[in-house]
């Protein structure tokens, strides 16, 4: 079995994938403070939507509606997380 490109970046969005479900999930049923549920949340999206959006690229058959669709909405989600990630960061020294 040989490891090329293709086979390493599947295998990565894969992995992405389960680690961003888990902070979804953890942010969903474990963390309690609200600034960190919405961090965890945040952060699981950007790594679900890209790590969708990399197995589509690296598909081998035509693009369908739903993958379509993943391509349109999915850099607006990563967007919104993204700013959301960095409107709740720590404030800078000297506030």
């Amino acid at each position: 079995m040989s490891l090329d490109a293709h086979t390493l970046a599947v295998g990565a969005s894969w992995a992405a994938t389960a680690l961003g479900s888990g902070l979804v999930l953890w942010s969903w049923l474990g963390e309690k403070n609200a600034i960190r549920k919405l961090r965890f949340l945040d952060c699981g999206v950007v790594l679900l939507f890209s790590s969708v959006l990399l197995r589509i690229v690296a598909q081998d058959r035509p693009m369908n509606p739903w993958d379509w669709a993943m391509v349109f909405v999915g850099p607006l989600f990563i967007a919104a997380a993204l700013w959301r990630l960095a409107r709740t960061a720590c404030p800078p020294n000297g506030k």
